[in-house]
């Protein structure tokens, strides 16, 4: 209960117009799932100032419960011309109503009412019971509220930053009371909500005439004693309309909302609720900032276990079918050290401590026999890391991470204990429970270390049976048995083989971007007429907006943004600018490039040796980390120079580079069976241009770089379910001109329309979508009754056929690729994936077979209604591999 003693204080929070607010303030962000979260994210952080500043006992945020009011009835086209709601921000409406839940804070909505309405009608009722009132919204319709009791915090620029109307502050800002708002409304109108007032009459107008007359019943009682016959004349016209528009902004104070005070109390979050939808829309910062990480620790009560600690390690141990589990501390397996061995098979349970292992031949002649089945957990960490031990693991039939990765990727596999409680088999602890985490991780007792081992055996030899008749029964085993698991031995082979870069050149591009960096800091420094610290947002933000004068687009709760999505909207007002953006630009590329890659280099073996992440995306895409070579930026020289550091790691040797051309339009081509598009790729035309001449209805000749340029971001947009709000951002147009975009590509290209209705509604049948090769993404929010979710499911739904398909195409590519090497006994090794291209390393006397012999293999990889198209480059550095 609300202590009686303590102040009690009121904030009523609009819930649509601080939403919309978040959504347009912050960047398009996205969490692990795809999901967009900028709103809640902005949202979230709205809260925690209003609740850290105000220290409310009540709380409420209210929503408008549909388009339609009783202010309709009045005038139907009130509200009307706004643009539908992005459905990058309708997404995230029951985000935001679940984060309220978890703090514990009201909501309400009231058929035919708006958000207004219900604050009103609550401020007036808290007013009588002599409440302090904070209403919180970004209308500023909301003024006239305010009172000696009601403070009104607008939201300017950005989300936290809140100007208070008090009715001296609302007197100082227009020379009226918050009761002649709404008459300066009727007076001059509100565009945003479709009010028309008086034609003609402004702000400025309706302001003098208000000091003047006070009202706008006054002003048409004396309306002979308006000045200026015009003026007369359009007040006396719209008599009518003004006394409308009135009455249509007066905010309703006499609701009939059945909340009460006493309901609205506020006692605080519920932690664990709010932890768990933090964790879920991938809120890490707001998680630290709760002194929270994302996993927290769980103490498992576990039966006892048998098991055996050999003294030596004998061939008895070992049965045709075997449970072998390698475990190591570190999750960068590259480096980290081996801390034991579980082995569990119909001969018992064994922990194999690692020195007895290692330096055991018995050991290392069952793990390189290929006759003794392995099943594993994370076939290639446990290949890779026994390597550098100079053991080759051989004879894995079975992984159950990826079966596990196969059969739900969408679902996140932390550890084996993860997948385990999945199934229900609860007699194993989580990792992070057992090791501990930060500077409390550590290996404990060896008794305690060779139970917790071998639980993990145990839990393997439970699931293997039912993993895999899982994969047979989704028709996924082959995907299992034939790319995957192939393809994990690959990127073993990879890992381990590393790719050489050149200290000395990366450390000299070090030293030309520090020279570059000092000449910009010279130049940005001489553009703002004195020295300042160019890194510090704050300092940056005085130099800008206060001395320069620069338009204001957004503020933080401690001054101005200079995030780049502003200084993008300030490069035409100031050369500064571009100089800041590309300082920024070099600065990253210095610090996580350049500096960021010579941490990594291996002393011993003068290579940097990535980790490929196999199960982890939800569309089967590989990912790279330790450190991701898919993400050096391309887009500046000085970013694409970095690759010239990347060399062969043998004298008279070459990169060669080979990479698929538009494979994702060719695979909706041939998903979806659209003549056009196949016509189109089997002409072998450029399909950008194709697209633009079908759109636009123009000639070859006709099509200009920027319909090119249209064309193109509507052909990738449409593989990833673009709306008209998206397009619009890409492309810098309306929406209304990005959704008559989007209608005439798919009334120009009809069976990618119909592969978009038949995909979304085989998806509410079956409730997944499966890529070419049956890799399958389950989306149970496709028949859900909330739009917003329902609508991303779709989305997704399209997408995941035609990006999973190129993703299973390039690894089925890698696998034929290995085979095709090995088959005609070349030295060319494979280093890399990125995205759609495999980097090679290649004696300079085998190159001539390579251009011949990649694009075969590569473009045969799979049979598609249209052919694949593979380009290749070579040259003494990846950089001249292009």
């Amino acid at each position: 209960m609300v202590n009686d003693l303590k102040k009690k204080k009121l904030v009523l929070i609009d819930g649509n117009s601080i939403a919309y607010r978040a959504f347009f303030a912050l960047p398009l962000l996205n969490n692990d799932k795809g999901i967009h979260t900028n709103a809640v994210y902005g949202f979230t952080m709205m809260l925690m100032k209003i609740i850290e500043e105000e220290k409310p006992t009540h709380i409420l945020v209210a929503f408008d419960a549909g388009k339609t009011t009783f202010r309709h009835k009045t005038f139907e086209e009130y509200k009307g011309g706004r643009q539908k709601t992005p459905p990058e921000l309708s997404e995230q409406f029951p985000f935001i109503r679940d984060l309220l839940d978890a703090y514990q804070i009201s909501r309400y909505e009231l058929e035919n009412y708006e958000a207004d309405d219900i604050i009103g009608t609550l401020s007036a009722i808290a007013e009588k019971e002599d409440f302090e009132i904070k209403v919180i919204s970004g209308d500023k319709d909301l003024t006239q509220l305010s009172s000696e009791k009601t403070t009104v915090g607008i939201t300017r620029k950005g989300i936290t930053d809140i100007e208070q109307y008090t009715p001296m502050h609302v007197m100082e800002k227009y020379g009226l009371t918050p009761e002649q708002i709404i008459d300066m409304k009727g007076l001059m109108g509100d565009q945003s909500d479709n009010i028309p007032g008086v034609p003609g009459v402004g702000e400025k107008t309706a302001i003098k005439l208000l000091k003047e007359f006070s009202t706008l019943e006054n002003l048409y009682e004396s309306i002979e004693n308006v000045s200026g016959a015009k003026l007369k004349e359009k007040l006396a016209e719209f008599k009518g309309q003004a006394l409308m528009s009135k009455q249509l902004a007066t905010i309703e104070r006499q609701a009939p909302i059945d909340v009460t005070l006493e309901s609205i109390s506020f006692e605080g979050p519920e932690r664990e609720k709010v932890v768990s939808l933090y964790k879920e829309l991938g809120f890490s910062t707001l998680l630290e900032k709760m002194g929270q990480d994302p996993a927290e620790q769980v103490q498992l009560e576990l039966e006892a276990v048998e098991y055996i600690i050999p003294d030596e390690i004998t061939e008895d141990l070992f049965a045709n079918e075997n449970y072998f589990y390698v475990e190591m501390l570190d999750d960068n397996y590259h480096y980290a050290d081996l801390i034991g061995f579980s082995l569990v098979n119909e001969k018992g349970n064994f922990y194999l401590p690692t020195k007895l292992a290692l330096q055991s031949e018995v050991f290392k002649k069952w793990a390189e026999d290929e006759r003794k089945t392995k099943i594993v957990y994370d076939a290639k960490r446990s290949e890779v890391s026994l390597r550098r031990y100079d053991i080759h693991l051989k004879g894995t039939e079975f992984d159950i991470l990826m079966a596990a990765y196969l059969l739900n990727p969408s679902e996140t596999m932390e550890d084996l204990a993860a997948i385990a409680k999945t199934y229900h088999i609860v007699n194993i602890q989580s990792d992070e429970s057992f090791y501990g985490k930060g500077a409390k991780r550590g290996i404990p007792e060896k008794e305690d270390l060779a139970a917790h081992l071998v639980r993990k055996g145990i839990a393997m030899s439970e699931l293997h049976t039912r993993l895999e008749d899982e994969l047979k029964t989704n028709e996924q085993y082959e995907l299992f048995k034939d790319l995957e698991m192939p393809l994990s031995l690959i990127l073993a082979d990879m890992e381990s083989c590393g790719i050489k870069v050149e200290k000395e050149r990366l450390q000299s591009m070090g030293r030309e971007l520090n020279n570059r960096l000092i000449e910009l800091e010279e130049k940005i420094c001489e553009l703002a007429g004195e020295k300042f610290n160019i890194n510090s947002p704050k300092q940056l933000g005085v130099i800008l907006f206060e001395k320069l004068n620069l338009p204001t687009f957004k503020k933080t709760k401690t001054g101005h943004s200079t995030s780049a999505d502003v200084l993008e909207k300030l490069a035409p007002h100031h050369e500064i600018i571009e100089h800041i953006l590309l300082y920024r630009q070099l600065g990253k590329l210095q610090s996580t490039y350049i500096e960021g890659l010579l941490k990594v280099i291996d002393p011993k073996t003068e290579k940097v040796h990535t980790r490929f992440q196999q199960t982890l995306t939800a569309t089967g895409r590989l990912s790279s980390i330790d450190p991701n070579l898919q993400n050096i930026p391309i887009r500046l020289e000085e970013g694409r120079k970095i690759r010239q550091a990347f060399v062969p790691s043998e004298k008279g040797w070459v990169i060669f580079a080979a990479d698929y051309s538009q494979i994702e339009l060719r695979v909706m081509a041939h998903i979806s069976e659209d003549q056009k598009l196949i016509e189109a790729f089997k002409e072998d035309l450029d399909i950008h241009t194709k697209t633009a001449m079908d759109v636009f209805h123009v000639s070859k000749d006709e099509v200009t770089s920027n319909m090119r340029r249209q064309a193109k971001a509507v052909n990738f947009g449409i593989i990833y379910g673009i709306s008209d709000y998206g397009l619009s951002q890409n492309l810098g147009i309306t929406r209304k001109e990005a959704a008559q975009f989007i209608d005439r590509y798919l009334n120009s290209f009809p069976g990618v329309k119909v592969y978009m209705d038949d995909i979304i509604h085989s998806a509410k049948q079956k409730g997944y979508v499966t890529t070419l090769l049956q890799r399958r993404r389950y989306i149970p929010e496709i028949t859900s009754r909330n739009f917003n979710l329902r609508s991303f499911a779709e989305r997704t739904a399209m997408n995941t056929p035609i990006q999973g398909s190129a993703a299973d195409i390039i690894k089925k590519a890698m696998i034929d690729m290995d085979d095709a090497l090995k088959d005609k006994g070349l030295k060319t090794r494979l280093l890399l994936q990125v995205h759609d291209e495999l980097i090679f390393e290649a004696p300079e006397e085998e190159i001539d077979i390579l251009k011949e012999l990649v694009p075969l293999v590569m473009e045969n990889a799979v049979e598609l209604a249209v052919p694949l198209k593979v380009d290749y480059a070579y040259g003494p550095t990846w950089f001249d591999a292009k």
